[in-house]
C-alpha cells in the first residue's frame, strides 16, 4: 500500500476514462449499501448534511429527499459534472470540489446535523483521516451522526477500508463520540459515530 492520500489527478483520471469507474449506478452492491445506508437514517428528517465523497450523485440524490439543505464533496470536477446534472433540479443540494482534508467546506462550527462518508477514508493517508475527523467535529452539531461505510474487501489504497474506520472511529472517541451501530456484511461495514447525548445501544457490535 502506498501512505500516501490518493491525489485529484488520479480520481480525474479514472473519471474521464470510465463515466462510472467503479459502478455506482449499476452494481448491486452499491444499491445494497445506499438500501442500508438510508435504513439507519429512516424516519428522520436533517437541516444542513455533509456528504463527502459524492463521486457522481448516486447517493446525493437519495439522501437530499431527507435534507432541507445537502451540501456534496468531491476531489474530482469530471464526477461533480455528473453529480449536479443527476441532482439538477432537487432543492436545497450543492456541491463542492476540493481534495479532502485540506479543502474541506468552509463551515461554521456546529453547522451540520449529518456527516455522511461513504467510500472515501481508505484512499486517504492515516495523518489525513485524522485531520479529516478533526475538521467533522468541528462542523458537526450535537446530536448530529456521522456515518461511515467503508469496502472491506482487498484494496491497493493507504489503507484498508477496516483500517481507515477504525482511524476514523478512535479520533472521535478521543472527543467523547461513540459507535453507536456497528454492521458487517459481506464487502463492507456501516458505522454511525453520535456523541455522548446519544445513548449507545446494547446490542452494539464492536469494531
Amino acid at each position: 500500500m502506498n501512505a500516501t492520500s490518493w491525489s485529484r489527478t488520479v480520481f480525474e483520471r479514472l473519471h474521464k476514462r470510465r463515466p462510472d469507474p467503479w459502478g455506482v449506478a449499476t452494481r448491486t452492491y452499491e444499491h445494497d449499501k445506499y438500501r442500508r445506508t438510508l435504513a439507519v437514517l429512516s424516519g428522520q428528517r436533517f437541516h444542513h448534511a455533509l456528504e463527502l465523497g459524492c463521486s457522481i450523485g448516486m447517493m446525493t440524490a437519495r439522501l437530499a429527499r431527507q435534507c432541507d439543505r445537502l451540501l456534496a464533496v468531491d476531489v474530482a470536477e469530471a464526477a461533480l459534472i455528473r453529480a449536479r446534472h443527476r441532482c439538477a433540479g432537487l432543492p436545497g443540494v450543492s456541491f463542492h470540489r476540493g481534495q479532502l482534508p485540506d479543502a474541506f467546506p468552509p463551515l461554521p462550527a456546529h453547522a451540520c446535523d449529518l456527516i455522511v462518508i461513504s467510500e472515501l477514508l481508505y484512499f486517504l493517508s492515516r495523518r489525513d483521516i485524522r485531520s479529516l475527523a478533526a475538521h467533522c467535529l468541528r462542523v458537526r452539531q450535537a446530536g448530529a451522526p456521522v456515518v461511515l461505510v467503508n469496502w472491506t474487501g482487498p484494496t491497493d489504497t493507504p489503507c484498508t477500508g477496516n483500517e481507515a474506520a477504525r482511524l476514523f472511529i478512535n479520533t472521535c472517541r478521543a472527543a467523547d463520540l461513540h459507535v453507536t451501530h456497528a454492521r458487517r456484511y459481506a464487502h463492507y461495514r456501516l458505522d454511525v459515530i453520535n456523541g455522548p447525548e446519544t445513548p449507545e445501544p446494547a446490542n452494539h457490535t464492536p469494531d
